[in-house]
């Protein structure tokens, strides 16, 4: 196949697109800086100069399918910014899509569309549960939005199919080195002890979905995709700790009220100071991370043949194989 992938030089877009050239396919790669284009190309894609922010940039060449990977991902700012990259982004590259005479379009969204402003727990939720375009969250609105476009661009011709997974980890990932440099300096504290079902999926366990959704999977449709292993909060951010050789002692735990609270103090003052970065603690952090949560994937089992084999022992393995 001829695939464009939107995100190439991101975390997970710069897994991808090894994942796909050597699966034999013809990759291309949206960059809209000097530096993407490097990066892309390196990685064995054909870089194609564009900026989603812009949409007259975009002028596409004929492909089979398109992996929208790119996303505007914080966690706290300004609303702005997130319609404008997850939302009208995504407007933009179904169009592009369209006109080119794409068959599929894959769009990685985000468990996370599910979780409502109340702070509601989840448990085995699955894609019957209803999205929140409203959310207080910047990022879960957008995606939220963006995803029921892609969705409702399905039609004969043009399968269109929305990708969950939850937490992301893998070599690479933000998470992993800022979780336990955040625990050496004393700034890291849990949520009600984090004894709370975490959703994770690997990184290559997203790949593997990714491409499996390129071959089959029924259109119109959104998909959840975990990790085998269920885990808590706690568990995980232990296991990652203990890569850097530390330990979950003497960590705080605060309530789920407080931490919200303490979020939205902070939030406001990186408002007030107008600072590019988000605040070590947000709202959506806390929604994220501070209620019980879990995702069936059953039917991206049936309908993908998706599996998970990333096993988490064998992601832990692979953050060393990168060192």
């Amino acid at each position: 196949m001829r695939i464009l992938i939107t995100g190439g030089s991101g975390f997970l877009g710069a897994r991808t697109i090894p994942a796909l050239v050597a699966a034999g396919h013809e990759v291309f790669a949206l960059a809209r800086s000097a530096s993407s284009t490097e990066k892309v190309r390196a990685l064995g894609a054909t870089p194609i100069s564009g900026d989603l922010e812009q949409p007259k940039t975009l002028s596409l060449p004929a492909l089979d399918a398109i992996v929208h990977a790119a996303a505007h991902l914080r966690f706290a700012g300004p609303r702005a910014p997130y319609f404008r990259a997850n939302v009208a982004g995504t407007l933009a590259l179904l169009t592009a899509a369209e006109k080119v005479g794409v068959n599929t379009f894959i769009y990685l969204s985000a468990a996370a569309v599910v979780m409502d402003d109340r702070g509601s727990p989840l448990l085995d939720a699955d894609e019957r549960a209803p999205t929140f375009p409203n959310s207080f969250s910047g990022y879960i609105a957008s995606k939220s939005r963006a995803e029921a476009a892609v969705i409702a661009a399905n039609k004969p011709g043009f399968r269109t199919i929305a990708l969950r997974p939850p937490a992301i980890w893998g070599p690479g990932d933000r998470v992993s080195a800022e979780i336990p440099h955040a625990i050496e300096a004393g700034r890291f504290a849990f949520i009600d002890r984090g004894d709370l079902p975490f959703p994770t999926c690997h990184v290559d366990n997203v790949i593997e979905a990714v491409g499996r959704a390129l071959e089959r999977g029924s259109g119109g449709r959104a998909y959840f995709i975990n990790d085998q292993e269920t885990t808590t909060f706690r568990e995980f951010v232990s296991s990652l700790a203990a890569l850097k050789g530390l330990t979950l002692e003497g960590v705080r735990s605060v309530p789920y009220g407080v931490a919200k609270l303490i979020a939205s103090v902070m939030e406001f003052a990186a408002a007030v100071t107008r600072s590019h970065d988000d605040p070590p603690l947000t709202r959506t952090m806390v929604r994220m991370t501070g209620r019980a949560f879990t995702t069936n994937d059953a039917a991206a089992r049936r309908d993908l043949g998706y599996i998970g084999v990333v096993t988490r022992e064998e992601g832990l393995r692979l953050y060393n194989a990168k060192a």
